[in-house]
């Protein structure tokens, strides 16, 4: 499934029958939630911030004043906005057919969150952001991730689960839930806990050629993105002529950390990623096997990482990818160093895109650990994840998974199968 089309319901959009009829002042805290009321605190405390905030969602309402999939047009409906979306769900509890105007996909709903705060402001040209828009500049990108954790905590507890949605979920197609791959369902009592799902048996992802280290399998069920080449200084390479700094952005050195002995262990090596869309099984596995050498959690902010924009002719938000390869750098991830005994080390980097904030390894991945392709390296909460993996220059890793009809874009993956292959230089 293409990470754009996404058809999974949500209800973001529901909010806007609710904020019509809001009159609360901004100064009633107690009427908001806590990462609202914390949001409140910091807007009123710098006016700056303020000031960039209101511009930001007066654009959005410049360039969609459609109320219906744009109902938060002022900063107090905004505010109103944020709020319920702490305690919301991940579905779409009212029918589809009651209100047409509603979107219905979880895709549509997070892109109309992040369009209010990506409007381009001229306050943040040239500062070296991903966009100069409010959502990567300090310290509204730390507030981003304050609310992503508050919205966690929610998603974590037993309100967030009932039999409502189980059978919600259990009805659509795209979870998987009817091919009998997951555990007992009554092992789920919080949203998290379903999203974060077991396979019932490591039968239904069966390991390519587990004892073949030039096999690299797939992480997860994901969708490959592609190959980057990496240069003698530890830049991305873009295939395409996109030039390459030695900006932080599109460093595998910043990547990996600066606190770390392997940060310039890649240069000259090989950079892949695959995107997990919400629906996925979303634990991740080792790709091949070795001896963990280090284990990190690099704690980041929660961008979009690419240009949210509204589609009037198709009524619907759009998303472009920035062309900065390295974006995800600014991201929550996790680090795995992994050594193998044929093809050197391999760098293992789960990303928390987006509303993820949540990086999880298993408790017996530490270093020294010796591990088989295959066996559980960990798993993300909610939200739409990037997995990636880098090789080193002794080592070429070639990409043949299937690609799509008439297309270059590559088909998904289920966790396990072949993701290409290895070989020496």
């Amino acid at each position: 499934m293409n990470r754009f089309t996404n058809k999974l319901p949500f209800q973001f959009f529901v909010l806007s029958l609710l904020l019509l009829t809001s009159c609360q002042n901004p100064q009633q805290k107690e009427e908001f939630g806590k990462a609202t009321k914390e949001l409140i605190s910091l807007v009123e405390s710098d006016p700056e911030l303020k000031t960039m905030l209101m511009a930001s969602i007066e654009k959005a309402r410049q360039v969609n004043p459609d109320r219906n999939t744009n109902p938060a047009q002022n900063l107090q409906e905004y505010y109103e906005f944020v709020s319920w979306s702490e305690t919301s769900m991940p579905w779409a509890l009212l029918k589809k057919e009651d209100y047409p105007e509603i979107f219905d996909n979880i895709f549509q709903s997070i892109c109309y969150f992040y369009f209010l705060v990506d409007q381009p402001l001229p306050e943040l040209e040239n500062l070296g952001l991903v966009n100069n828009s409010l959502q990567y500049a300090e310290p509204f990108a730390s507030w981003l991730t304050t609310f992503s954790k508050t919205w966690g905590e929610f998603l974590d507890s037993e309100v967030s689960w009932n039999d409502k949605y189980f059978q919600m979920a259990l009805n659509d197609p795209n979870f998987g839930l009817q091919n009998r791959w997951y555990e007992d369902p009554s092992n789920w009592s919080s949203f998290n806990e379903f999203f974060a799902r077991y396979l019932i048996s490591p039968e239904v992802r069966p390991i390519s050629s587990p004892e073949d280290n030039s096999v690299v399998t797939s992480f997860a069920d994901s969708e490959p993105q592609g190959v980057w080449a990496i240069d003698g200084n530890s830049n991305l390479i873009h295939p395409d002529g996109v030039p390459v700094k030695s900006a932080t952005l599109n460093s595998i050195a910043y990547l990996i950390g600066d606190d770390s002995e392997y940060k310039d262990a890649f240069g000259n090596g090989t950079f892949t990623h695959s995107f997990l869309n919400v629906n996925d099984y979303h634990r991740y596995h080792f790709p091949v096997g070795g001896t963990v050498k280090e284990v990190r959690i690099i704690q980041g902010i929660n961008p979009t990482g690419g240009i949210l924009q509204w589609d009037a002719e198709n009524n619907r938000y759009a998303f472009n990818p920035t062309a900065k390869t390295g974006w995800q750098s600014v991201e929550t991830r996790g680090c795995v160093i992994l050594e193998t005994k044929e093809y050197g080390l391999v760098a293992l980097l789960p990303i928390g895109m987006v509303t993820v904030g949540s990086v999880n390894f298993e408790e017996n991945v530490k270093p020294g650990a010796e591990v088989q392709k295959g066996d559980m390296l960990g798993h993300f909460a909610f939200g739409g994840s990037d997995f990636i993996m880098i090789f080193q220059e002794q080592v070429s890793f070639t990409l043949d998974a299937p690609k799509q009809e008439n297309s270059d874009s590559y088909k998904h993956l289920l966790m396990g199968v072949r993701l290409g292959y290895l070989s020496k230089r």
